[in-house]
């Protein structure tokens, strides 16, 4: 079936868009790290970033925080047992700012990714002592086997917002994540215990669901801001489960028939997109086209339609994806088909693959695939104008320079007055002589770098070519083009 895939898959490249969001999650929860020295995981990292890159992928979406605890250097929550196996004993390292140095290193954004509620998971049989819980045990519920901060008090939207902000000015990521998990998933037949905090913080509120639902919005509006007001150019985004709400709950709803992101988790995921709460929405579609109870193609028109007013990206899972057959085409799997689709709807702007360790196993050729067809070209990631449409000043003294390495074309950075206005990253584009320069086609984009200069390419022989050099700020927003013709 793989050679039939790579035989039959329709060529991607020409359609490509210069701008696409193509992320990858990468989890702790799963255990694969859990034990390992620092060299190890640090040789597990290097790897699943090398096939990442390797396969086009420009966001990594990093897990630092699953149960109250850190991947990273705390002052408030224990060091997380997915490292060490024991939960705040140190692992002599820091994980995301490694991270972090590693993803800019290969011009790839770090989005730093929390579950806000879930207190401990139901693998973890000893908290540390600096654990939240163990100093203010009344602040959380226990259900399903797991622990949660109650989301009924505000005094734990406060504290999730202090953690939230203890991350964004201490480290330097582009992004806040936040997946699925917001009132837990419901245990058949058991209701969440939060009666008493409804009692207390009702708010007036006649319905217990309108109340939750309330929670939540104002945990993700508090979120929002207290990330602006840390850095202005980090977004926060989340990944919600895939069907926000059916049809026999809401005419509006998808023609679905499965679990409800507004009646179930009490996520409002539609207001916080509406009203600007979030910078950009992942919904998880992780279910294959022709699914009965979620079909994908149904719910991915759905999000496009009515998820518009923030960038819209696609959770996609790659396993799920190869194991099931193109219904048009039975010879291949559905990448294909939902590669097509993806790019066929205005509103998409990319996607997002789960999960990153999956690419180096490369079912199906699914990851040679994006190498070779749909991200065969690099791509920008997407502007978001609605926090910074200011482009950065042009660079400086392009110019090329024959070194014992052979040519480089060098550049100076353009002069910024604020962080918001620096260059952070580089465009380079190549045309041959007498080509017109095209800066929508991202086939002519030889580098994306936070470098001052590259290696050209030089083959014997007198040949001229048109070398385009814009400037990249923390947005993504592009500058105004400097061409500097080249004769090697």
């Amino acid at each position: 079936m793989a050679a039939c895939v790579l035989a039959l898959s329709v060529s991607a490249q020409s359609k490509a868009p210069k701008r696409e969001f193509r992320g990858a999650w990468i989890q702790c929860v799963n255990g694969q790290f859990q034990g390992m020295t620092a060299q190890k995981m640090q040789s597990v990292l290097t790897a699943q970033l090398n096939a990442l890159q390797k396969a086009g992928i420009n966001a990594i979406i990093f897990q630092i925080r699953a149960e109250a605890d850190a991947l990273y250097q705390s002052s408030y929550e224990p060091w997380s047992r997915y490292l060490t196996g024991v939960q705040g004993k140190s692992p002599q390292w820091d994980p995301l700012q490694w991270m972090i140095d590693e993803c800019h290193k290969r011009n790839m954004e770090l989005h730093a990714w929390i579950n806000p509620y879930r207190a401990r998971t139901k693998g973890t049989t000893a908290l540390s002592p600096i654990h939240p819980y163990n100093k203010h045990p009344e602040l959380f519920l226990e259900y399903g086997g797991q622990l949660y901060f109650n989301p009924g008090l505000p005094e734990n939207r406060k504290y999730i917002c202090k953690i939230i902000r203890d991350i964004v000015n201490r480290y330097d990521v582009d992004a806040l994540h936040m997946d699925d998990y917001f009132y837990p998933y419901p245990t058949p037949g058991v209701d969440f215990p939060d009666d008493l905090a409804f009692a207390e913080y009702g708010r007036g509120y006649a319905n217990k669901g309108d109340w939750r639902r309330d929670n939540v919005n104002v945990l993700i509006k508090e979120i929002h801001e207290t990330v602006r007001e840390c850095k202005p150019w980090v977004k926060f985004g989340v990944s919600p489960f895939g069907i926000y709400r059916n049809q026999k709950s809401d005419p509006n709803g998808s023609a679905t028939n499965g679990l409800q992101n507004y009646d179930d988790l009490y996520a409002d995921v539609l207001m916080w997109v509406n009203n600007g709460w979030v910078d950009y929405n992942i919904p998880q579609l992780y279910w294959e086209i022709g699914h009965k109870a979620a079909d994908y193609d149904t719910l991915i028109r759905w999000w496009a339609k009515h998820s518009s007013a923030r960038p819209l990206f696609i959770g996609q899972d790659i396993h799920r994806t190869v194991k099931f057959a193109d219904l048009q085409n039975p010879l291949q799997h559905q990448l294909p088909a939902k590669m097509k689709l993806q790019r066929s709807l205005p509103t998409v702007q990319g996607s997002c693959q789960w999960y990153s360790a999956a690419i180096l196993e490369n079912p199906g050729n699914y990851s040679t695939l994006l190498e070779k067809d749909y991200h065969r070209y690099p791509a920008l990631i997407p502007t978001s104008p609605f926090m910074d449409d200011k482009a950065p000043g042009k660079v400086k003294k392009v110019k090329m320079v024959w070194t014992f390495q052979g040519p480089v074309l060098f550049w100076t950075a353009p002069k910024a007055k604020t962080e918001m206005d620096k260059a952070i990253q580089y465009v380079v584009y190549r045309f041959d002589k007498k080509e017109k320069v095209n800066l929508n086609d991202p086939s002519k984009i030889i580098a994306i770098t936070r470098d001052t200069f590259i290696n050209l390419p030089y083959d014997e022989g007198k040949v001229k070519y048109q070398y385009v050099v814009t400037a990249l700020d923390r947005l993504h927003n592009e500058s105004k083009p400097v061409k500097k013709n080249v004769k090697l």
